[in-house]
């Protein structure tokens, strides 16, 4: 599944303004994110469509330092945590047309 595709699920994108990109997948991530900090640097789904998300993730991507990646998050059925997948490694080049 691409990116775009992702952001047709996602609840919320958010940027930490250095390296790391988020794809949040529930309400709960986006909850957590909040709290730690990135509500400024937060795109919530019904603010945007997934195309304007994803041009946002290519400029956070685009001004990012060289350690960045992207990745989706999701909360774990019995609350104790978050899971996560390396959509982008980091490392890895990304070419998006």
């Amino acid at each position: 599944m691409n990116l775009l595709e992702k952001l047709t699920e996602a609840e919320a994108i958010a940027w930490d303004t250095c390296h790391k990109i988020y794809i949040l997948m529930d309400e709960e991530e986006v909850e957590k994110m909040v709290e730690y900090g990135y509500e400024d640097d937060m795109v919530k789904a019904g603010d945007l469509t997934p195309n304007e998300m994803l041009e946002i993730i290519k400029d956070w991507y685009a001004n990012s330092c060289g350690l960045r990646f992207i990745q989706e998050v999701w909360s774990v059925e019995d609350g104790l945590g978050s899971g996560f997948n390396n959509l982008i490694e980091q490392g890895e080049e990304w070419v998006y047309a």
